[in-house]
């Protein structure tokens, strides 16, 4: 599977980057958040919910696990699996109903979901550097392929 590079000086860059993935994105799709705190995962996620009409807050869910966003263009859930304690607690609230054809899913902390989650389409490694921010995507699917091929021609 192929994979694509990018860095993120500032907040306003990785934003810009989770605008970009979205359209490329088009409302649909699983996508794992790895990275150590800090490094960004629920900047990313804004960009995204921000590019599908989202003008409010975007916080992480960490203690409420899924935050749903029902928009205009797309209907997001954002993932936050940080304090899970037993990957058993997804079959709890019924998780499987959240990683739906017709949506968009962003999973912060995905091992931590252990084999119970789907495979994603796209994998994003978040790493603090420097100056800014790395980030590899790797496709995971088929669909994942697509979507690293047209945010390929914006490759920076």
């Amino acid at each position: 599977m192929s994979s694509l590079s990018f860095k993120a000086k500032n907040v306003a860059a990785m934003e810009a980057l989770g605008r970009r993935l979205a359209e490329a994105l088009a409302g649909s799709g699983v996508v794992y958040l790895e990275g150590e705190l800090g490094t960004g995962k629920t900047t990313l996620s804004r960009g995204i919910l921000r590019a599908c009409g989202h003008q409010g807050a975007v916080k992480s869910p960490t203690y409420t696990l899924v935050e749903p966003y029902e928009l205009a263009t797309a209907t997001v859930f954002h993932f936050d699996l940080y304090r899970l304690l037993d990957p058993e607690e997804l079959e709890l609230m019924g998780f499987r109903d959240y990683f739906r054809a017709d949506a968009l899913t962003l999973v912060e902390w995905p091992a931590r979901g252990g084999r119970l989650l789907p495979a994603a389409d796209i994998m994003i490694t978040l790493q603090a550097v420097k100056v800014g921010r790395e980030l590899e995507l790797r496709a995971g699917s088929a669909r994942g392929e697509a979507v690293l091929a047209a945010l390929a021609p914006a490759h920076e």
